[in-house]
């Protein structure tokens, strides 16, 4: 099995608890109103919330896969660290056994908040990714990150 591996640090405006409750308590909620053609519906199918849970993701319109499911492996709203799993769905490529993010929020500049996120693709076999590819999905989780920061702005008594 391969595993590939990035990490990436998005700055934002957002006090860090606020961003935090924001991307991942609220963030079922939340996804699908700000980039519905992105995020169909976010639904818990087993669990409360915390480790163990599994949530289906349908993918909107815009999106080229149709669903995943994604399991919580740890949730600290405390430390504002979050670690989850896609485990299974056409997002995964029918090349990847799991995908996995660990999420840290900490304080950033001027009141703001630094998302910090390590990304593990577990290969099924030996492939490679190009730095394009790599670049692309950064690209994604950020446009994502970025709405969710564009919505608290616009509406500061959410969350």
């Amino acid at each position: 099995m391969g595993l590939i591996t990035y990490d990436m640090e998005i700055s934002a405006t957002i006090p860090p608890a606020k961003m935090f409750h924001a991307f991942v308590v609220d963030g079922d909620k939340i996804y699908p109103k700000i980039l519905p053609q992105v995020f169909q519906s976010v639904e818990i199918v087993e669990g409360d919330g915390g480790p163990g849970t599994i949530k289906n993701i349908t993918f909107g319109e815009a999106s080229q896969f149709k669903y995943a499911k994604h399991r919580v492996d740890a949730l600290d709203k405390e430390k504002l660290t979050y670690s989850y799993s896609w485990i299974e769905g056409d997002a995964l490529m029918n090349i990847f056994e799991k995908i996995s993010h660990d999420v840290k929020i900490e304080a950033g500049p001027n009141g703001g908040s630094i998302c910090k996120n390590t990304s593990r693709y577990y290969a099924i076999g030996d492939i490679q990714f190009t730095e394009e590819q790599i670049k692309d999905g950064k690209e994604k989780v950020l446009g994502v990150f970025k709405a969710l920061e564009g919505y608290l702005l616009a509406n500061p008594n959410a969350c």
